[in-house]
């Protein structure tokens, strides 16, 4: 691990246009989560808010922030990006520590997370912790391996920022949340060939604190038992789940339609946001959950191709994060739906109800498409002439 595989620091002119097909996907991901939020909100906005758009108004005038933020990072300069970290952070951490004052914050089910926003929205600072983690830790990384000499050489800062990261997540009482970050950030440890030796300390502080983190809130306790004994609970913790089960199983092989035959998400809670999953599988079946995926598995592909083929570390990192933060977080919220994994509180990326979680996952996406502007065939080509020309020299 001592020796990073992307190949990086390559000169202006590997860039060309972007990846259409890394584009198309991104587009029809996002298209297909506001059609689903559409089918799947309409009847609780209706109800609650006596629009029944209401929901799916919220989400394209967030949009509209998010592909501003998308436009900002695909087009921008990646020094510009790392100029902005400071701010950034420090923006994410006071963020953060406003959601532990009153009036300003959100509480919900007993947690403070959100913070008050004009026209009532509300933002969730956990979205924006997992953008600024990744490019705090990508930053630093390739600070670290431009250094020379060996004893210089620390990512302390990178196992610093990481635990002061996931702690600030963790005592909004958002574990599931924090878990993520902490496993992205992990991920970019071992993908950056940094020794994981310099974890194992915070590694002895981080198991048993979690452990407590689990034990002391009851509700942690019972969707972890109620994961185990899904029977026992079926009208409490796994209300949601089952109902959710039942809704994927309405859609059969070609689903129930778009109308009236959508009977099942009725009955899951807020099937708006984290469970919107149900609501895309029973109105499309089966076929519709394949078609899901395979754009899924083309993103991740194209995603990490962009990562691989980078033109700087800095950015070859910070792609490889954002588009492990959209794949496994998507994998996860689908693995939650059908009932694989505990009832967790991380949204599906594109598709979710959220202001917060949609901005973040555009900019991500912004980043990403940005790096897929380097051509693979210029790449090769020049690796193999980096090759031949060493190769020439020790023969001379």
């Amino acid at each position: 691990m001592e020796s990073f595989t992307f190949y990086a620091n390559k000169p202006s002119e590997n860039y060309h246009k972007i990846d259409m097909l890394l584009f198309v996907t991104m587009i029809l991901l996002w298209g297909l989560g506001i059609f689903t939020l559409f089918i799947c909100s309409q009847r609780y906005g209706n109800t609650r808010f006596s629009n029944p758009y209401y929901f799916v108004n919220r989400q394209l005038i967030c949009s509209l922030v998010g592909f501003a933020a998308f436009c900002f990072f695909l087009v921008v300069d990646m020094n510009v990006v790392r100029r902005m970290i400071f701010i950034l952070v420090l923006i994410s951490v006071v963020s953060c520590i406003l959601t532990y004052f009153p009036g300003i914050s959100i509480e919900k089910n007993g947690a403070r997370r959100w913070i008050r926003m004009p026209f009532n929205f509300s933002f969730q600072p956990s979205e924006l912790v997992k953008f600024v983690l990744v490019i705090f830790l990508a930053n630093n990384f390739e600070k670290q391996e431009e250094i020379v000499n060996e004893d210089e050489k620390s990512v302390f800062p990178c196992v610093l920022g990481l635990f002061s990261f996931s702690g600030l997540v963790f005592a909004q009482k958002d574990f599931s949340t924090g878990l993520f970050i902490g496993l992205i950030g992990i991920l970019l440890f071992f993908v950056s060939g940094t020794k994981l030796r310099w974890l194992v300390p915070f590694m002895f502080v981080a198991i048993p604190a979690m452990f407590l983190l689990v034990t002391l809130e009851k509700y942690r306790m019972e969707r972890i038992i109620g994961f185990l004994r899904p029977d026992e609970f079926a009208s409490s913790v796994n209300y949601q789940t089952l109902a959710a089960k039942r809704a994927i199983s309405a859609g059969g092989i070609w689903g129930s339609g778009i109308g009236s035959g959508l009977s099942k998400i009725n009955s899951i809670p807020e099937v708006q946001a984290d469970y919107i999953f149900a609501g895309w599988a029973e109105a499309m079946g089966f076929g519709g959950v394949l078609i899901y995926f395979i754009l899924l598995c083309i993103f991740a592909w194209r995603g990490y191709a962009a990562a691989f083929n980078s033109p700087s570390r800095f950015t070859a990192y910070g792609t490889f994060g954002f588009v492990s933060i959209i794949f496994i977080q998507s994998l996860v919220n689908c693995m939650v739906v059908a009932g694989l994994l505990p009832s967790t509180g991380i949204p599906l990326p594109y598709f979710s109800l959220g202001g917060s979680s949609i901005i973040v996952t555009l900019a991500m996406s912004g980043f990403i498409l940005s790096a897929s502007r380097c051509d693979e065939g210029i790449v090769r080509e020049r690796k193999y002439e980096e090759v031949s020309l060493n190769t020439f020299s020790v023969i001379k």
